[in-house]
């Protein structure tokens, strides 16, 4: 696949999307799929074996564009209720920054404000700036990034305390420094008002993008197929493209407490249908 012709970024996969999978599976069944960038979830890694593992992934070939840490909520959340204490959860980061950046050089570790506590969305926005200042020197001496990601609204209260890619660019400015982007995930913001030109707008702050497809969810774990719901993954792509976004494009699925779920299924073919789903929609616009 040669970028600017059948689809103009590296295409990736993130490990939530093959749940059952062990992380040796992913490795070793993406590697043969043909995925080229992997979204690395440091819950499916083994504590004991983490350097094992890493070489591991270096030996596929495939890219290591993003990770997803064990806790990426400074606050907490319903995917994520512990560890408590928002202390905590700082330093859980911290250390998952430390522990894994040495492996996945250039990387971008994905995170989250959590949930705002008595709902003083105010005060969480407010101390993620401030935790963000702290963390982002760290992330640039190891020769990795941050990534904040906007939720869907529907996971507002309980995920998260932004859902708009504005109030994340506020963040971003607010923290104010080079080591801090933006995660684009269109199941999360394709809803948003003019959301073509926010994209376009957040510019080169873009260093994270997923994909998946929406229907109105059964669950709060409830994605489909790239091409298989209602997003309009073509746009969104291609202004993704002109806000000059060149990395992988990560298909994160989450197939939970659903009465057809992918996880059930053949997970190769969701590799290989994403794939193709995602194709399609560049190819229809030309």
């Amino acid at each position: 696949m040669t970028e600017g012709q059948n689809f103009p970024f590296l295409f990736g996969v993130n490990e939530f999307t093959t749940q059952p999978w062990s992380f040796e599976e992913d490795v070793r069944r993406y590697q043969e799929l043909g995925v080229q960038a992997i979204e690395v979830c440091e819950a499916k890694l083994d504590a004991g074996r983490v350097a094992e593992q890493m070489k591991y992934v270096a030996g596929s070939g495939m890219k290591i564009s993003s990770v997803q840490p064990a806790v990426r909520t400074f606050f907490g959340s319903r995917m994520m209720p512990s560890p408590e204490g928002t202390e905590a959860r700082v330093k859980a980061f911290r250390k998952s920054l430390e522990i894994l950046a040495p492996f996945t050089p250039g990387s971008v570790f994905v995170c989250n404000t959590g949930a705002p506590p008595a709902g003083n969305v105010r005060k969480t926005i407010d101390d993620t700036v401030r935790y963000l200042r702290e963390l982002c020197p760290l992330a640039a001496d190891l020769g990795v990034s941050i990534a904040l990601e906007p939720l869907n609204p529907v996971s507002m209260n309980v995920e998260s305390a932004i859902w708009t890619i504005a109030q994340t660019m506020d963040v971003i400015d607010a923290v104010g420094h080079r080591a801090m982007g933006l995660c684009l995930d269109y199941w999360n913001i394709w809803q948003e008002n003019d959301v073509e030109a926010q994209i376009r707008r957040a510019g080169d702050r873009i260093t994270v993008v997923q994909a998946s497809d929406w229907r109105v969810p059964y669950s709060a774990a409830d994605r489909l197929v790239p091409g298989d719901g209602a997003i309009p993954l073509g746009a969104l792509m291609k202004a993704t493209r002109e806000a000059g976004f060149r990395g992988a494009c990560t298909v994160e699925i989450f197939s939970d407490g659903v009465p057809d779920s992918l996880y059930d299924g053949d997970l190769r073919e969701v590799i290989r249908r994403s794939r193709a789903g995602l194709e399609k929609a560049w190819q229809a616009i030309g």
